[in-house]
C-alpha cells in the first residue's frame, strides 16, 4: 500500500534491518549537494548593509545582486529578512520619535495608527500603549525620543511568552503533526525541520500524509533524498485512493520499529471554513493516537506572515480543532507587516501557543527557533 523511500547510502549503513511487508522499498541514488562558498571579500556588516540596500531598492525596481557573497549569521538573516517590516514600522517610529517633543495623547494616537498598520492588531496595540503609559509614569519619561527604547522593551515583554523551545526528548519517537491552510509552506517547512533536527543529532522519518495535493508526495520524497532520511509515502497513480491517516499510522509504527527519534507528519492543506476537511484532520489526529497512545506530541500550525490578521483567525480555528501546541511563521522576508506576531500574543494574553520556528528565507537553514529580542531588534532601525 505504501512505499518506503531511502537513499542508497543510508541502506548500506544498515544492511540487516528488517523490512515490513506493508512497505515496498525503492532505492534512490544519493545526490550530493555541494555548496560553493565564495571568498571572504567583505565584512559581514558591509554585506548586510549592501544586501539591505538591494532589498530596499527591489521594492521600487528590480536591482542586480552582487556576485560576491558570504554566509550570514541567522541574526543577520533575521535583520535582512525583516527589512521590509523595518521600512514600514521602524522608519515610521523613527520619524515619530526622533524629533523629540512632548509625550501627549496626540503622540499616542499616532503611535497606535502605526502599530495597527503593521498588523499588530487592536488587542496587542492596546496592550503596548498601556505598558508604554506605565513606563512613562514609572520612569518619569518626558520626551518623545525616550519612547523608542521603551517601546522595544514593551514589545519584547509582549513576545517573550512565545519564545519556548521544543523538547523532543520526552518521547521516542517524538511525533510532530504539521498542519495549516493551502500554500503556507508546510512541506517545505518539514524539509527544513528535518535538516534542523538532524543537525542536533536526531534521526528523522517523514510521513507523506498530504494525499490530496498532486505534487506533495514527490516534493516530500525530494526533501527526503536531500536530507538522506526515510519517507513513508502512499502508492502513486491516478487510480490510487490513499487515506492520510493510514499513511501516518504506518509511519509511526515504522519509526517505533527502527528506533527513530522524530516523526514529521505532513497533512493536506485545508481552509478553516471547509468543515468536512476540518473533521478529517481531527480523524488523522485520533488515528495517530492509536499508533502511539499519547501522540502526536506536538501539533505545529504553519502560518504565512503575508496573510496578516487572517493568520490570527487560522490559529483560532486550528487550535479549536486540534489543540495547537506550536507555530511556525514562514515568509517573514516577504512581508512588510511582521507585527502579526504581536497580534497572536494579543489574542492569547494568558497562554499563547509557542512560536517554535520562524522562516526568513529560501535556504534550508533559514528556519530557526524564535527569539523575541533578536526579532524585535530586527524590526527597528
Amino acid at each position: 500500500m505504501f512505499n518506503f523511500f531511502k537513499s542508497k547510502k543510508k541502506q548500506s549503513e544498515q544492511p540487516d534491518q528488517p523490512q515490513e511487508s506493508a512497505l515496498n522499498p525503492e532505492v534512490f541514488a544519493d545526490k550530493a549537494a555541494d555548496t560553493e562558498v565564495m571568498p571572504d571579500t567583505q565584512s559581514e556588516t558591509e554585506h548586510i548593509a549592501q544586501a539591505e540596500q538591494q532589498t530596499d531598492s527591489s521594492i521600487e525596481s528590480s536591482a542586480e545582486t552582487t556576485e560576491d557573497t558570504k554566509p550570514l549569521s541567522f541574526v543577520s538573516k533575521i535583520r535582512l529578512g525583516l527589512s521590509r517590516t523595518r521600512q514600514n514600522l521602524g522608519k515610521q517610529l523613527s520619524g515619530l520619535f526622533s524629533g523629540g517633543g512632548k509625550i501627549d495623547e496626540e503622540l499616542y494616537e499616532e503611535l497606535e495608527t502605526i502599530l495597527l498598520t503593521a498588523d499588530t492588531g487592536v488587542e496587542a496595540a492596546t496592550q503596548l500603549l498601556e505598558d508604554l503609559r506605565k513606563q512613562v509614569k514609572s520612569k518619569g519619561l518626558s520626551d518623545a525620543s525616550q519612547l523608542k527604547s521603551a517601546l522595544k522593551e514593551s514589545l519584547i515583554d509582549l513576545l517573550k511568552p512565545l519564545e519556548r523551545s521544543l523538547d523532543t526528548t520526552t518521547n521516542k519517537p517524538f511525533v510532530i503533526m504539521i498542519t495549516g491552510v493551502n500554500g503556507v509552506g508546510k512541506t517545505t517547512s518539514i524539509g527544513k525541520l528535518a535538516k534542523y533536527f538532524q543537525s542536533h543529532g536526531k534521526s528523522v522519518l517523514l510521513a507523506a500524509g498530504d494525499t490530496f495535493r498532486a505534487a506533495a508526495r514527490e516534493q516530500l520524497i525530494a526533501w527526503g533524498e536531500r536530507n538522506n532520511v526515510t519517507v513513508i509515502a502512499p502508492d502513486s497513480g491516478p487510480d490510487k485512493k490513499n487515506d492520510p491517516a493510514a499513511v501516518i499510522f504506518d509511519a509511526v509504527n515504522a519509526a517505533q520499529a527502527r528506533g527513530i527519534d522524530i516523526v514529521l507528519a505532513d497533512t493536506a492543506g485545508r481552509l478553516t471554513t471547509q468543515l468536512h476537511l476540518m473533521e478529517e484532520i481531527k480523524k488523522v489526529k485520533r488515528v495517530i493516537a492509536k499508533a502511539m497512545p499519547d501522540a502526536p506530541h506536538e501539533v505545529l500550525l504553519v502560518l504565512d506572515a503575508n496573510t496578516g490578521q487572517n493568520a490570527v483567525t487560522q490559529v483560532r480555528a486550528f487550535d479549536e480543532a486540534l489543540e495547537v501546541t506550536g507555530l511556525i511563521l514562514t515568509k517573514l522576508d516577504g512581508t512588510a507587516k511582521g507585527g502579526v506576531v504581536a497580534a497572536i500574543c494579543g489574542q492569547y494574553p494568558e497562554n499563547p501557543p509557542a512560536l517554535r520556528f520562524i522562516g526568513v528565507g529560501e535556504g534550508v537553514d533559514d528556519l530557526r527557533p524564535f527569539n523575541a529580542e533578536e526579532f524585535v531588534d530586527a524590526m527597528f532601525d
